[in-house]
């Protein structure tokens, strides 16, 4: 256990560092074999999107349902040696046919997937948030390094124009210091079935800080390039308690960064809202559209945001691919260590929302 604290502390401090290096070549003739574990809704999205990329294809998959097997197989031309369920999942060790495994399954499941991966030793994409707390995280990145596997987390929205633009304007500074953010996303979900695994804590970590105010915590991160040292949270008022009995329908939280800087953040699964607002000392820029799949709209005072809309998941992909596939290291805003920040901030989200109290970071 010191041993993991030790090396995660060194890797968050600095002292191990991973760079980010653009690759000078790429191996045209080569492509990434991808092997899907869990076939829900999102893995859909991800494998149209590997489907029409030039350094990726689906070769693989795991699932617990049978009934789906011979759909992706016939979709996908996948073909049937490279087919596990869960309980034969460790045999990918043996199939050379496999380069990574993309853990697509309800976030209690991550951490046990991606270190059964990297012991496998197959490289490791995850989806976000990347575990249902940051211990769970820091177990997964120290799997990884001991077994010499890369471990990545799917941060789509990282390779995404509209909000690199955000992420340049306020690391840059281009109008001056960022001094408030507004990120907020939300969905009605009030007709969900009441088996999906979203409403069970075991499963999900929590209700729609974890499934959608990640991604407002990565957002309120990214604009500033910083950390944020505090949080004030609070839950609210369930208006539908009869589906969000075990987990919290929305929740409203403040992040305070060492500049002075506020983040105000909303998430909710009974509201409307996906915007990513920043105002500086000489200007706003905003998305809002701004963290769905788009298309997405921005804008400042004086001017609106006019770059390509993207297949975000074949991009994001593509983009890992080039790293993979010519040996290079991972950059940290994709790699295991972001996943940790992020779940860093969400427990103190938690925290802070439980008791009332202002909790550090």
């Amino acid at each position: 256990m010191e041993n993991r604290r030790s090396f995660v502390k060194k890797m968050a401090t600095g002292v191990i560092s991973v760079p980010l290096i653009k690759p000078s070549s790429f191996f045209e003739d080569k492509k990434l074999n991808v092997a899907l574990v869990g076939l829900g809704r999102y893995a859909n999205y991800m494998a149209e999107g590997i489907a029409v990329s030039k350094y990726c294809k689906v070769n693989g998959i795991v699932t617990g349902t049978p009934s789906k097997i011979p759909v992706w197989r016939k979709k996908y031309n996948i073909p049937e040696k490279n087919v596990y369920n869960y309980e034969t999942f460790d045999q990918i060790a043996d199939n050379k046919d496999i380069d990574v495994v993309y853990v697509i399954l309800p976030n209690g499941m991550h951490k046990e997937y991606v270190i059964r991966a990297a012991r496998a030793g197959k490289h490791v994409i995850v989806e976000k948030p990347m575990a249902i707390s940051a211990a769970e995280c820091e177990e997964m990145i120290e799997g990884c390094h001991k077994a010499g596997v890369q471990l990545a987390v799917g941060y789509r929205l990282h390779f995404e124009p509209y909000n690199q633009h955000m992420m340049k304007l306020g690391q840059e500074k281009v109008y001056g210091e960022v001094r408030y953010i507004e990120a907020g996303l939300g969905y009605n979900s009030t007709n969900i079935d009441p088996s999906d695994w979203h409403l069970n804590p075991e499963l999900s970590g929590g209700g729609c800080l974890q499934n959608l105010g990640v991604y407002c915590v990565q957002g309120a991160r990214y604009v500033t390039g910083l950390e944020p040292v505090a949080i004030t949270a609070r839950f609210g008022e369930k208006l539908y308690p009869d589906v969000f009995k075990e987990v919290e329908e929305s929740i409203h939280w403040s992040m305070e960064f060492a500049n002075g800087t506020i983040a105000s953040c909303v998430a909710s699964s009974s509201f409307q809202i996906d915007r990513l607002f920043a105002s500086a000392e000489n200007n706003f820029f905003e998305l809002s559209p701004a963290i769905s799949y788009g298309p997405f709209q921005g804008r400042t005072r004086s001017d609106e945001f006019d770059f390509p809309q993207t297949n975000q998941q074949q991009v994001q992909m593509d983009e890992m691919a080039k790293y993979l596939l010519n040996k290079k290291t991972l950059p940290d805003h994709i790699c295991g260590l972001e996943g940790l920040k992020d779940l860093r901030v969400i427990d103190a989200v938690y925290e802070a929302a439980r008791s009332g109290k202002r909790v550090a970071v």
